[in-house]
């Protein structure tokens, strides 16, 4: 086929958007096949280049190539607008990781399985973490083994698909290949010796009857802890100065990736019912157990264990508690696709559901003295959705129309601890769900949408969406997009640029989440209770509104040009407005008064004082944000060096976040002094700096012979922690580059070796300066930043894999 174009009819039934079909065309060059976007349009197919709105497809391969283990991890260092970091010390999200697209929070990013819509997680980031007060999807119940491609939508895109797609979609395509299996096994450690891992996955595929397929992932690793805390100074102990403190400069803490162990299994079965007709089932179950920790207590903050936790004989040294998460997360679809007379038809149902449960270990209730347990079931939380979809797709020539209606049931549900978790004092670092935190609501939305797409002339596209939601709990939404494309130079030039409303639909997490929390302010413990969106004491007694959705208004405009063969640039610009963005408030406390001692002329402080707590927070919309950026994205690839093959992409993103008109504080808290805390400079930085404005991404392959390899480079921009009060004290923790390299070798024609070094050159990020201010460090206990963490801090990871396909 040298140097000989031909084309090729695919008259397979090919999935666009969330279940349209339309057949495709493929267009197969020497070593190079130009990509057919199937599921971020609803009309039909378009190659990259060719589609009017910007999207990334990553291939398996290419993700592989990064040498990151996860599939999260994996896609911050391919995609420079995504990101995602390890948390640590935040309960249960270090065993989640909240992750996004362009900065706008997990709760804007959707998240597709085969086009069709994952679940949320069941958890609401409540600590100290990017995203907090939000609720993503959980991609660590993903497993890389189980992916054939994953597109990036980086366009607003509620239209097509509903609430949650205000800044992108990702879609995650699983395999679907068989003839033949795959087992991978894999390990690695730090190199301060911490962190080890290992792991194994095993995919097949398995052709049933004459046209069917079903495809099977299995596997299972483990990850050790590692820990990057800081040492204490004197002037850093809040006065405390002993024996004790100057024993343990590290005062016990582990700060660090948490403790974990993944099992996953996931299938993709399709089975033809006629030429023009199949039936289909994908999804998958992850089930993962993780250990992370919360805040050493010192023998001079604690002062007892009761002889406990204290080895007999051996003196009281204080104890750091544990918090130990059980994650469960199931997704499955079932549907049929093919053709009605000239019309496509998808029908599918799909149930997904993520529960979380909480055990605190290795602590105590000092409540309780002596009888105290050691370990509490502290609860959990669980979220379910059930999907009904039907869309269908008729092409009229020159002009595309579709329609669809989808029907979705949610539930969200809280479950007590044991009373032993909450009583009194409750569980040292994380007090047990309570029987008034319990709570098992439901919605149900019904969508329906239109659109067409018009090839106006050969070079000139010009589409359009429009699509309209009623939700049980806060009514309707009419939500359109328009869209243009135009070719130029036998289609190597191609202009276009999209305008779009968006909604998002207030998560029923945010609104029925509530609990009591214990949190280290300065040098005191203190009980910070979450009260519910639909409780008394938020609705009544301070006024705040019924949460709503937040509206979004998205520009997006930009070029993308293939010079010659093997190389092709895309830029795009994009501005997107959200109104009335869903906040969680700052810690709303004492202001005149004193616990039990509060200004009864205050109504907040007498709100604290009869719930026995300290300060008090909730979600409501208060926030208008504007958000603009750039994307470029070029990649290269050519057989001519030597003897081998070379492919170059570079990626770079620009992304900035602005809180614009006046923050809308309920009148009860404006009235009262509380304007300040009612969301301050700390908790504004989580949504304008706690991400890099920019990214960078270099990444070199070349093959040559029996060897592979692969050159990542990644800039990660600066980032910016504000203080809540004192511009003084704000620290800015400057961009770095991380460097990955990975190696394999064939060792047959079946079997592969590769090695794999993450952060080559062992970069940390800025190490914290406190400027005098202990709380900003928590007394040197943490020496990076975690509250703006750029890319984690365990340092240069060395890993081994062994591929073998048979």
């Amino acid at each position: 086929m040298k140097n000989k174009l031909f084309k090729k009819k695919i008259y397979a039934l090919v999935l666009s958007g969330a279940g349209t079909i339309a057949y495709a065309q493929e267009t197969v060059k020497e070593n190079n096949i130009d990509e057919v976007v199937v599921t971020t349009g609803r009309t039909k197919p378009r190659t990259i280049i060719t589609s009017a709105i910007p999207i990334d497809n990553i291939s398996a391969v290419q993700l592989k190539s990064t040498g990151q283990v996860t599939f999260d991890k994996a896609l911050t260092y391919a995609v420079p607008s995504f990101n995602s970091s390890q948390q640590t010390v935040s309960d249960a999200t270090a065993h989640f990781d909240p992750a996004d697209l362009r900065g706008l929070g997990p709760s804007r990013t959707l998240v597709l399985v085969n086009g069709k819509r994952k679940n949320q997680s069941a958890l609401i980031y409540v600590n100290d973490t990017p995203g907090k007060g939000e609720v993503g999807t959980d991609l660590k119940s993903i497993p890389s083994a189980a992916l054939q491609n994953v597109e990036v939508l980086r366009d607003g895109a509620s239209a097509q698909y509903g609430s949650d797609a205000i800044a992108g979609v990702i879609n995650i395509i699983l395999k679907n290949s068989v003839g033949k299996s795959t087992v991978n096994l894999f390990s690695g450690i730090t190199s301060k010796g911490d962190g080890f891992n290992i792991g194994a996955d095993f995919n097949t595929g398995i052709r049933v009857a004459k046209n069917g397929s079903l495809n099977l992932t299995l596997g299972y690793s483990s990850q050790n802890r590692t820990n990057r805390a800081g040492s204490i100074t004197k002037d850093e102990l809040f006065g405390v100065d002993n024996a004790w403190t100057q024993a343990n400069p590290g005062l016990g803490m582990i700060i660090g990736q948490p403790e974990t162990r993944v099992a996953n299994m996931f299938v993709n079965f399709e089975l033809p019912t006629s030429e023009t007709g199949k039936f289909y089932a994908f999804g998958g179950t992850t089930y993962r157990n993780g250990t992370s920790f919360g805040l050493y207590r010192t023998p001079y903050w604690v002062t007892s264990d009761f002889g406990l936790l204290t080895p007999k004989g051996q003196p009281y040294n204080g104890f750091q508690p544990e918090f130990k998460t059980d994650v469960y997360d199931y997704n499955l679809t079932s549907g049929w696709k093919g053709m009605f007379g000239k019309w496509s038809f998808d029908g599918s149902a799909t149930f997904g559901s993520n529960a979380v449960n909480y055990v605190v270990g290795n602590t105590i209730n000092t409540s309780l003295g002596g009888n105290s347990p050691t370990s509490f079931k502290a609860g959990g939380h669980q979220f379910s959705n059930i999907i009904g979809n039907i869309d269908v797709n008729r092409n009229f020539g020159a002009i595309v129309l579709g329609a669809g209606v989808e029907v979705r049931n949610e539930n969200y549900q809280a479950t007590a601890g044991e009373e032993a978790s909450y009583i009194g004092s409750g569980a040292e670092s994380f007090p047990g769900l309570q029987s008034q935190n319990e709570v098992n609501k439901n919605r149900q939305n019904i969508g329906a949408y239109m659109n067409a797409e018009w090839d106006i002339t050969k070079n000139l596209l010009l589409g359009g969406t429009v699509r309209y939601e009623n939700f049980s709990d806060f009514g309707n939404n009419v939500s359109w997009k328009g869209n243009a494309r135009y070719k130029l130079l036998d289609d190597k030039l191609v202009f276009r640029g999209s305008v779009s409303t968006g909604f998002r639909a207030p998560s029923l997490h945010q609104i029925y989440y509530s609990n009591v929390q214990t949190k280290i302010t300065g040098n005191t413990v203190a009980n910070q209770g979450t009260f519910n969106n639909d409780s008394q004491i938020v609705r009544s007694d301070l006024g705040v509104a019924k949460l709503n959705a937040e509206k979004a208004f998205n520009i997006t405009a930009g070029f993308a040009v293939k010079p010659f063969k093997n190389l092709t640039i895309t830029a795009d610009y994009y501005r997107i407005k959200i109104k009335d963005r869903v906040l969680f408030s700052g810690d709303i406390g004492y202001k005149t008064g004193a616990p039990g001692n509060p200004d009864t002329t205050n109504p907040v402080e007498v709100i604290l004082d009869n719930n026995k707590i300290t300060s008090l927070k909730f979600f409501t919309n208060a926030v208008n944000t504007v958000t603009q950026g750039v994307d470029f994205v070029a990649n290269y690839y050519t057989s001519a060096i030597g003897k081998g093959r070379l492919g170059i992409i570079a990626a770079f993103n620009y992304n900035e976040t602005n809180i614009v008109d006046n923050i809308a504080v309920p009148p009860i808290l404006a009235e009262n002094g509380y304007s300040e805390n009612f969301f301050d400079r700390k908790e504004q930085s989580r949504i304008t700096s706690a991400r890099p404005k920019t990214k960078t991404i270099l990444s070199l392959s070349y093959d040559i012979s029996r060897f592979n390899f692969n050159l990542n480079n990644t800039y990660f921009g600066s980032v910016t922690w504000q203080h809540a009060t004192d511009p003084a004290k704000d620290q800015t923790f400057s961009g770095k580059v991380v460097t990955d390299i990975v190696l394999t070798y064939k060792i047959t024609k079946d079997l592969k070796v590769s090695g794999v070094v993450n952060n080559l050159f062992n970069i940390y990020p800025d190490v914290i300066d406190s400027k005098g201010d202990v709380v900003t460090d928590l007394g040197g206990r943490f020496k990076y930043p975690w509250e703006v963490n750029q890319f984690g801090f365990n340092g240069t990871i060395f890993q081994l894999n062994v591929n073998y396909t048979f």
